[in-house]
């Protein structure tokens, strides 16, 4: 899917919420396009964008290029406390780095692909990266799309929109592939996206939605209609909560257990 501003997006572009908390989070598998979605929805709406996986991704490649041990998870956990990490937290500029050095590209390498489960299930590891995906919401004073595996459950049960992107293994296997310009085979495809969600599965579900979590399947959906459709979601979900009398507005993270 590509991540580029749409017609729709424009004209629907607006503040909801104004000076008040509004974190949409979103869950979903390999390929279900959360990543060029979420950063479309962040623009429309006018808010912050976290993409959590290129943490899991950084974190990885610090520990490939330290030569630290994937096994060790004493070693993993320790290397995601020490992570100097910096990520752009716009959905107009994209860039990681890493103790300087600019791994925007290389994080997406298939070598980090192949390697980013043995670090994303380091328990240790992964109470780290949330206490910092929770720290980057505080910061943004709870205005920010938050999109990965466990963040409707996990990083910010509370979130005013809780959202799970999906898509049939046929459908995330050709964007996959798109995405990476056709230079893998299916069966680097199928190792990058089924197995690794097959691996990322065990200490995390984001494959059925909680209780609470509107559940969008994109596999029929080209990318305008699937940002539409998240839109429409946001507005409908606030419209409920208005009516409710917005019991979860919170104003801070704090305040809404996040």
């Amino acid at each position: 899917m590509s991540d580029g501003t749409t017609t729709t997006e424009a004209a629907q572009a607006t503040t909801l919420r104004p000076g008040r908390s509004l974190v949409v989070a979103v869950d979903g598998p390999s390929g279900s396009g959360k990543s060029s979605v979420s950063k479309a929805a962040a623009r429309a709406l006018r808010l912050a964008y976290l993409d959590t996986g290129a943490m899991y991704r950084a974190l990885t490649w610090y520990c490939l290029d330290r030569g630290i041990d994937l096994t060790d998870a004493s070693a993993v956990e320790n290397a995601a406390e020490a992570l100097p990490l910096e990520q752009s937290t716009s959905p107009d500029e994209e860039f990681v780095r890493v103790d300087g050095v600019d791994v925007t590209a290389a994080i997406r390498d298939p070598r980090i692909s192949e390697n980013v489960s043995a670090v994303a299930t380091t328990l240790g590891a992964r109470t780290e990266l949330i206490r910092r995906q929770r720290e980057q919401i505080e910061s943004h004073r709870g205005r920010m799309v938050v999109e990965g595996r466990d963040i409707t459950t996990v990083v910010a049960p509370r979130a005013e929109v809780r959202l799970l992107l999906t898509a049939s293994e046929e459908a995330r296997l050709r964007r996959r592939g798109v995405q990476l310009g056709g230079t893998q085979s299916k069966e680097q495809l199928a190792q990058q996206v089924l197995e690794r969600d097959a691996k990322d599965s065990t200490v995390v579900n984001f494959t059925r939605a909680a209780d609470g979590v509107v559940t969008l399947d994109s596999s029929d959906l080209d990318f305008r209609q699937t940002v539409d459709a998240v839109l429409d979601i946001v507005h409908r979900v606030l419209e409920h909560e208005a009516l409710d009398g917005g019991a979860q507005d919170g104003g801070v993270v704090q305040d809404r257990g996040v």
